[in-house]
């Protein structure tokens, strides 16, 4: 290496490119973004009671759809500007920064989180796939997605006991806390240079049959193409309607059935996301060992009997186990359903990658960020949805039990499509 290249290079090279490193910052931005997000969650439903608005349970369902439409609306251009400019760690660092003065603004357009949550999924889960040998995505994944338990862990009850405590602005005062400091130590090129945001090339394939990168929208219809693809978008749509259903209701079910106040919801939130801490890890583990069918198909038929539970209303702790046992399990799906969506991409020319590829600076002919947009176009498709039916499912008589019996109707229907068509050996094919 020429010395003036090897004076250049930064501080603690080999540890800040290792994936180990980005899998961590990639883990902590998802726990700022569902942080910022859930802190909120036990906050807006206490506010408009206080208010003195009607139909409570609707009015939130329409301010987190407003927060989830925002990740339909952003992720388009941001996969278009994340593969066309080939750069994660600006974009990355940009989104953290919009996730803390969003919630500034979050009274006056609740879509603007969606914006930083967007650049912080699309772009992270794609520098965690491009800097992650395929040997360990799975596992790698299930430690990033322990972000997503562990801000749902700290956020509600750290916002209902601020909210109590200081009103309103309390929580949103509490985020000016700054940056999240690990993203903008990401080295995302393992020679140290810097990574200058710069126009892909737009010339055909060159003549050694590397294929050309293709649009968001070739993407998504490549993926269409695939039943494993179409299988994998499935689960992810049903779970993101099946979790943001629970959000605008379940403080108000608690309020109503046990009297709970909004910091008493934050505990009860912390109960059941504890053990969701372990399920992502666990789950990726074995699916770097065993494969995507098994840890799939396992933890959606765990989950049902547990969510079908919930709809018991005489006891409080029966129904904090079942929520807690009934959310590590379907937190399990995550992982695996992640890991097939980068095997099934990595299988068609033009779309996936293999891990290194990209991290190796030669991006133009694979498309991650594109992968994870429709990944999160169709999560945020989940969670848009979700609210809103909770929210006006709720009003009714009865509205928790049909949100419960929805919910396991529809983990019904994902252990089915799971069972039959996840992985490269769907267990339909073992058995029949």
């Amino acid at each position: 290496m020429p010395p003036e290249i090897s004076a250049s290079r930064p501080v603690a090279l080999q540890f800040r490119s290792s994936y180990w490193f980005v899998t961590a910052v990639i883990g902590l931005g998802i726990a700022t973004d569902l942080f910022v997000y859930s802190l909120i969650i036990p906050v807006i439903p206490f506010q408009l009671e206080r208010l003195h608005y009607q139909h409570v349970s609707g009015l939130t369902g329409l301010l987190l759809f407003a927060n989830a439409i925002g990740m339909v609306i952003f992720t388009v251009p941001v996969a278009i500007f994340s593969e066309r400019y080939n750069t994660r760690r600006s974009p990355l660092i940009a989104g953290l920064i919009l996730l803390i003065g969003s919630q500034a603004l979050f009274m006056e357009a609740p879509n603007y989180p969606g914006f930083g949550s967007t650049m912080v999924w699309v772009i992270g889960l794609a520098l965690l796939c491009d800097s992650t040998p395929a040997h360990a995505v799975g596992t790698q994944l299930g430690f990033a997605m322990s972000g997503f338990a562990i801000g749902f862990l700290v956020g509600p009850p750290i916002g209902g006991a601020i909210y109590k405590r200081f009103g309103f602005r309390g929580p949103f005062d509490a985020l000016r806390w700054g940056v999240d400091p690990a993203a903008i130590s990401v080295i995302d090129n393992k020679d140290g240079h810097p990574l200058e945001p710069r126009p892909v090339s737009t010339e055909p394939a060159p003549a050694d049959g590397t294929p050309p990168r293709i649009s968001l929208a070739g993407v998504i219809g490549k993926l269409s193409q695939s039943t494993r693809a179409i299988v994998v978008m499935t689960i992810t749509l049903f779970y993101g309607i099946i979790y943001s259903a629970q959000e605008p209701t379940l403080p108000l079910h608690l309020q109503k059935i046990w009297k709970l106040d909004s910091s008493k919801v934050g505990l009860v939130y912390l109960a059941g996301v504890l053990p969701t801490l372990v399920s992502s890890p666990l789950s990726g583990f074995f699916v770097d060992r065993h494969g995507v069918e098994w840890p799939t198909v396992l933890c959606i038929a765990a989950a049902i009997p547990w969510w079908a539970l919930m709809v018991v209303q005489h006891q409080l702790p029966l129904f904090i186990v079942a929520y807690a046992l009934g959310a590590f399990c379907i937190s399990g799906v995550i992982s695996p359903v992640m890991a097939e969506f980068a095997a099934v991409a990595r299988g068609i020319d033009g779309v996936g990658c293999e891990p290194y590829f990209c991290r190796l600076r030669t991006f133009d002919s694979c498309s991650d960020g594109h992968v994870y947009g429709a990944f999160n176009l169709v999560y945020g498709i989940g969670t848009s949805l979700g609210p809103i039916l909770g929210g006006q499912i709720y009003t009714h008589s009865h509205g928790w039990e049909y949100i419960n019996i929805c919910s396991v109707a529809l983990l019904f229907g994902a252990l089915i499509i799971t069972f039959a068509y996840t992985g490269d050996r769907p267990l339909l094919t073992r058995f029949v």
